[in-house]
């Protein structure tokens, strides 16, 4: 059996598992890294670490490894393995191939953190047998990974995919990226909760006040649970946000015409809730005939193990 480790870089938590050929993974760590934040070699330390407290974990050391691929966020040029510009971390042109190379004798790939989700939904999860897909993820903010016969695009420059930046309400609301009317400022977790407090402001004897006791207390289900209590302001909500999230999904499947269209974090949960209408919004804004196959609408089934899996796995595209 050959093993390989996907380490998750995040601002506040390394996380790293090791995975079987198999796409099992057989152990996870986590380690903190908020302390050494925007320092690279403090965090590929922090790498290492996570990545040997996993191995130990499987009964294994880093010789029994093939490779270790990383998810970071930002702009990544896999083919030198230097992290372009990711802002959250503060690193900027930071060569982290080599400084894990050197800290285990590996041989690492990188890549952005939603395009290795989405990579390992293709190859373990409910992409699995597609060769196109694009995935979206709805939380904080709306991230994004396209995947073209069976590899991840992010285009000559390596800053594509950021598919929560394209403007779906010209002028619209403001972004957290500069411009106005992005897709994430309409339907990421962030964005809902920030429609559900302006609702309840709005409307003082909503059930959303019952869902939701305080402002503070607000979350991405709060509307949906007010629109299951038939209360007329949440189901308005929802109806809004599906039709924000049906417009910006549309035009993704104008441009590319994937295979399959996943939806992933926390709001996916929803379900058929979301789906059901969100097919029907394809069926009628999509470009195509009767009778022509069409993309196939899905939630996401590997959660945060997709990262795990997609990054250990990079080898299979960058080697």
């Amino acid at each position: 059996m050959k093993y390989y480790i996907g380490i998750d870089l995040g601002g506040t938590f390394v996380k790293a598992g090791v995975v079987d050929e198999d796409y099992n993974i057989v152990a996870k760590a986590s380690v903190d890294s908020a302390d050494v934040a925007g320092d690279a070699e403090k965090v590929a330390d922090r790498m290492a670490e996570c990545a040997r407290q996993a191995l130990a974990k499987a009964n294994l050391t880093m010789d029994d490894v093939e490779s270790i691929g990383i998810g970071t966020p930002g702009s990544v040029d896999p083919n030198t393995g230097m992290i372009i510009y990711a802002n959250n971390l503060n690193f900027l042109n930071t060569p982290m191939r080599q400084y894990l190379e050197a800290r285990t004798g590996k041989k690492i790939y990188l890549e952005n953190d939603a395009n290795v989700a989405a990579y390992g939904e293709v190859l373990a999860g409910a992409a699995k047998g597609y060769n196109d897909a694009i995935v979206i993820t709805l939380g904080t903010g709306v991230g994004g990974g396209i995947i073209i016969d069976g590899k991840i695009y992010s285009g000559f420059n390596h800053f594509g995919g950021e598919l929560g930046h394209a403007v779906i309400v010209k002028d619209g609301r403001q972004c957290t990226c500069g411009r106005k009317g992005c897709l994430e400022a309409y339907t990421s977790a962030t964005a809902l909760v920030k429609m559900t407090q302006e609702a309840m402001e709005a409307n003082k004897d909503s059930k959303l006040w019952e869902v939701a006791k305080t402002l503070e207390e607000v979350n991405g289900k709060t509307a949906f649970d007010a629109m299951r209590m038939g209360d007329p302001v949440g189901t308005e909500l929802v109806d809004q946000y599906i039709q924000y999230l049906g417009c910006g999904l549309a035009n993704f499947v104008n441009i590319f015409q994937p295979e399959v269209l996943l939806i992933g974090g926390g709001l996916s949960k929803e379900g058929e809730t979301l789906l059901a209408p969100l097919r029907e919004i394809l069926k009628e804004e999509t470009y195509g005939i009767s009778g022509v196959k069409s993309t196939t609408l899905k939630t996401c089934a590997l959660g945060n193990d997709a990262g795990t899996i997609g990054a250990a796995f990079l080898w299979k595209i960058y080697a």
